[in-house]
């Protein structure tokens, strides 16, 4: 191993540790136990305390029963609450005992996802599986930005959900002398952000598509796609994620065998 692929590996170690123990944080994606949808009855949803209901006009209301001990982003409540999720956006916590209920909206349709500590995928999480880092899988390539961003609707692993995005342009490279041409979002730190399925979809890596960051363009729009960072969505971990899939197009014609697999 020369110098060169000593640092690749290296920086990939440390780059996947961190993206390990934020996935298992105590309400991370692997604390998931539970998506209840909401309709504009109030209801009670397995276990969970209070009454819940879509109201409609945008909102979520809750009804917390007398002497019970709930928050709301880390505020105690009581009687009843209206929450207002934004479409698209992290959840509404609501707090009880370990577990936090994250209120979600996704389009017109309103949610909650249970987030418990002790979830037998976060309490056994042994780390995610991933193929072997290789240079090869670290292509020069170049961003060609839209004149201005397009709207972007795709489907979700949920049915009939949707998810809105902003598609700011294509990133271009070649894979074993292929060119391939993927459209672009906003990065979830900045730069750019790919999400892609490959001939590995659905059989060594997860069938919804894997996840990329790139970092910001070069001033003359070159980039660096390090596919060895291709990664899984949180759908890849548990059944009651609403992950997007991937825009119509964005489809490496080559099995990419370099970054995580499906996890166990």
């Amino acid at each position: 191993m020369t110098t060169t692929e000593d640092m690749l590996v290296a920086d990939w170690e440390a780059w996947h540790a961190v993206r390990e123990r934020w996935l298992a944080t105590p309400h991370g994606w692997l604390s998931l136990t539970g998506l209840h949808w909401l309709d504009d009855t109030a209801h009670t949803h397995g276990d969970l305390p209070g009454t819940w209901r879509a109201t409609g006009d945008g909102g979520v209301d809750l009804v917390v029963p007398e002497g019970e001990a709930m928050t709301v982003d880390g505020a105690s409540v009581s009687g009843k609450v209206r929450l207002e999720p934004v479409d698209g956006q992290p959840g509404i916590l609501v707090g009880t005992g370990e577990r936090r209920i994250e209120v979600i909206r996704r389009t017109d349709s309103y949610g909650l996802r249970v987030r418990d500590p002790q979830a037998p995928t976060r309490t056994a999480f042994a780390g995610v599986p991933h193929f072997d880092v290789e240079q090869r899988w670290v292509r020069p390539g170049r961003f060609e930005a839209y004149d201005e961003p397009r709207p972007l609707v795709v489907g979700a692993v949920v049915e009939g959900l949707t998810h809105r995005f902003e598609a700011l342009g294509e990133v271009v490279f070649d894979v074993d002398g292929v060119e391939q041409r993927l459209v672009a979002m906003p990065g979830q730190t900045g730069g750019l952000a790919v999400h892609f399925r490959d001939g590995s979809s659905g059989t060594t890596t997860y069938g919804g598509g894997r996840n990329l960051q790139i970092a910001d363009p070069a001033a003359d729009g070159s980039v660096t796609v390090d596919l060895n960072r291709a990664s899984n969505l949180p759908c890849a971990f548990t059944a009651y994620a609403t992950c997007p899939l991937p825009p119509e197009g964005n489809v490496v014609t080559v099995p990419v065998e370099a970054g995580e697999k499906t996890p166990a």
